[in-house]
C-alpha cells in the first residue's frame, strides 16, 4: 500500500460522511480506541494521520431494528428493493441523540477530533493533529414538528442535517435500497418538511439531500436559499441505483453552486448495483468523471460513507486514501483538482451555507 509519507503532494481529505459514532454507540469501541488505534473499521486517528484523512461529517444516525447483515445479503443479487423500514419514534431518537453527542464530546476529550462549528474554527482544524469534525445528523427523527431540538442542537454544534435516513419522517421520504430503480419514489416535503428548511437556512445548517427520494429533493431546491448539497451520492447514469442521483438532479445542484461527495460504497460504484467489494477502481473514475462532467470540478469531493459501508478492496480504509489518489494521478487528475477534490470544494460550499 502506498502510504503518505511516500506520496507527499497528496492533499489531505476532507470527507462528506462516516458512520464512526455508530459503532461507538453500538459499544463496539470507545474514544480512547479511536485516539489510540483499532484492528478494524475504517478510521482512527493513527490511521488518519498515515492515509492523509483530514476529517469530515460525523453523523449522528438511529439505527433501523433490521438487520445490516441481511441487508447486505439482499444487496449481492442481480435486483433487489428493500421496504423502506418503520419510522423511528422521537423519544427513542433524542435519547440516541443524547449518546451520540456525549461520544463526540469523549472523542474531543481523547484527542482524536476538534469539532468545528465556523469555517474559522475548520480551517484551523485542519491544520492540526487530530481529525476534524462537523456534527452531521443524518435523519431527523429527533426533532419535533415545533423544530425547539433543532435550535438546541445548533447551539451544541450541529452543523448539517439529512432529513431522512432511507426511511420515513414527519418531514419527508426516503429511498429505499433498490437496484435498478430511480429516486422517484414517494411523495414530497411535508408543511413540518418546509419548515424545516426553511429554519436551517436561518440558523445556517447544511441540509443534506442524499436519502432524499426525487419529490423531496425538488421541494427542498424550490425552498433553500443555500448551496445543495448531497454529501453521499452518486451518478445515476453509472449506477441505476435509487441512492444514486440523476442528470437532472445533478444539474440542480450544479445551478445552486452546490456539492456532490462522492460515496465509496461498493453498490453505488458498482454498474450491477451489487454490495461486492471487488470493485475495479474503474467504476470509481467512471462516477468521478461524470459527476465533474455535469456538475464541474468545483462542485465534486468526496462522501466516503466509512465505517457505515462496504468500501472497496484496493481503498480497505482511510489509511487506504494514497491508493486512490495515486489511481486519479494515474487517470490525468492534476494537482489542482485534486487539491478541489479532496477538501477545497467542501469548505466553499460550507462557507456559503454557513454565511460566517
Amino acid at each position: 500500500m502506498t502510504s503518505q509519507q511516500d506520496a507527499p503532494q497528496w492533499p489531505t481529505v476532507f470527507d462528506g460522511h462516516n458512520d464512526l459514532l455508530l459503532r461507538m454507540m453500538r459499544g463496539q469501541i470507545t474514544a480512547e480506541n479511536v485516539a489510540d488505534g483499532l484492528p478494524d473499521g475504517h478510521i482512527d486517528l493513527p490511521r488518519a494521520r498515515d492515509g492523509g484523512f483530514g476529517g469530515g461529517f460525523f453523523a449522528i444516525f438511529v439505527p433501523s431494528p433490521s438487520d445490516k447483515e441481511e441487508r447486505y445479503a439482499e444487496m449481492q443479487k442481480a435486483s433487489y428493493r428493500i421496504d423502506l423500514p418503520d419510522p423511528v419514534p422521537q423519544h427513542i431518537a433524542e435519547e440516541f441523540a443524547e449518546g451520540a453527542f456525549a461520544a463526540i464530546s469523549a472523542l474531543e476529550a481523547a484527542g482524536a477530533i476538534s469539532v468545528a462549528r465556523s469555517s474559522a474554527e475548520l480551517y484551523a482544524a485542519l491544520k492540526g493533529e487530530r481529525m476534524a469534525a462537523i456534527i452531521h445528523m443524518e435523519g431527523a427523527e429527533a426533532i419535533g414538528p415545533g423544530l425547539e431540538q433543532l435550535a438546541d442542537y445548533h447551539a451544541r454544534g450541529l452543523r448539517s442535517l439529512g432529513p431522512v435516513w432511507s426511511r420515513p419522517t414527519i418531514f419527508a421520504e426516503g429511498v429505499p435500497f433498490a437496484h435498478p430503480a430511480t429516486p422517484d419514489i414517494g411523495g414530497g416535503l411535508t408543511d413540518a418538511g418546509r419548515a424545516l428548511i426553511s429554519e436551517c437556512n436561518r440558523l445556517g445548517i447544511m441540509i443534506d439531500l442524499s436519502h432524499l427520494n426525487e419529490k423531496g429533493f425538488d421541494d427542498v431546491a424550490a425552498i433553500s436559499d443555500a448551496p445543495l448539497v448531497a454529501t453521499h451520492s452518486n451518478a445515476w447514469s453509472v449506477t441505476r441505483h435509487a441512492r444514486n442521483l440523476t442528470d437532472r438532479q445533478l444539474e440542480v445542484i450544479a445551478e445552486s453552486d452546490g456539492m456532490v461527495g462522492i460515496n465509496f460504497a461498493s453498490a453505488f460504484l458498482r454498474p450491477d448495483g451489487r454490495m461486492q467489494s471487488d470493485v475495479p477502481v474503474e467504476d470509481f473514475l467512471r462516477h468521478l468523471d461524470h459527476l465533474i462532467d455535469k456538475v464541474g470540478e468545483d462542485r465534486v469531493g468526496f462522501g466516503s460513507d466509512f465505517d457505515g459501508a462496504l468500501v472497496p478492496d484496493w481503498l480497505v480504509d482511510c489509511a487506504g486514501l494514497p491508493n486512490l489518489w495515486a489511481a486519479l494521478s494515474d487517470h490525468g487528475i492534476g494537482a489542482r483538482l485534486r487539491a478541489k477534490l479532496g477538501h477545497e470544494n467542501w469548505l466553499r460550499v460550507l462557507s456559503q451555507t454557513w454565511k460566517d
